[in-house]
């Protein structure tokens, strides 16, 4: 007697959310957001550096399991106008940039930054208000929760900012964009 077998059902994808960063510290805060909101995020880091196309961006995907909704991020620091208008260029992914650096949209999290600033001063304010050393790739426990926590603070903060001005930083979409992927 045979034994009746289900059909292998398929397995489901869900939709990836791709991030090719430029940095060590910003693929640190990406590992953050996938912890926060546990949804599937790829990230891809700085490899090609500045370099990247939209082909390296099909290739880096190339082989992996796609969904028609997955969705391409860049993430990238503001500072070097010339690497924003390239990677304005390309269509298929949101650009995702700070100006001057990542370090703008953590300090968003303690404050409202509306002047002018550097990187350097960045850094240097979250030494200040996080009451130790804050060194680039690594988000210690108290930066951490600081970012969990502030959150929408910075979310809100951000959108009151004119993009690719100093100060500027439109990680507030891929936040939402994160959310709405986490209610759905």
């Amino acid at each position: 007697m045979t034994s009746k077998r289900n059909a292998p059902r398929r397995k489901k994808i869900n939709p990836h959310y791709w991030v090719f960063c430029e940095g060590e510290t910003e693929e640190a805060y990406v590992q953050l957001l996938r912890s926060i909101f546990r949804i599937p995020i790829e990230i891809v880091p700085k490899i090609v550096g500045n370099k990247i196309t939209q082909r390296f961006i099909n290739n880096s995907k190339q082989g992996k399991p796609q969904h028609p909704k997955d969705k391409d991020f860049l993430m990238y620091d503001g500072d070097v106008p010339t690497v924003i208008e390239r990677l304005k260029t390309i269509s298929s992914a949101l650009l995702i940039t700070s100006n001057p650096s990542i370090e703008l949209w953590f300090l968003l999290h303690y404050k409202n930054q509306t002047a002018h600033i550097s990187s350097e001063e960045c850094i240097k304010q979250l030494c200040n208000r996080n009451k130790n050393r804050y060194k680039k790739g690594l988000i210690d426990p108290k930066l951490e929760s600081k970012l969990t926590q502030c959150l929408q603070k910075a979310c809100a903060r951000s959108k009151q900012l004119t993009l690719f001005e100093n100060p500027s930083s439109n990680m507030h979409l891929l936040i939402e964009e994160l959310e709405n992927a986490k209610q759905n």
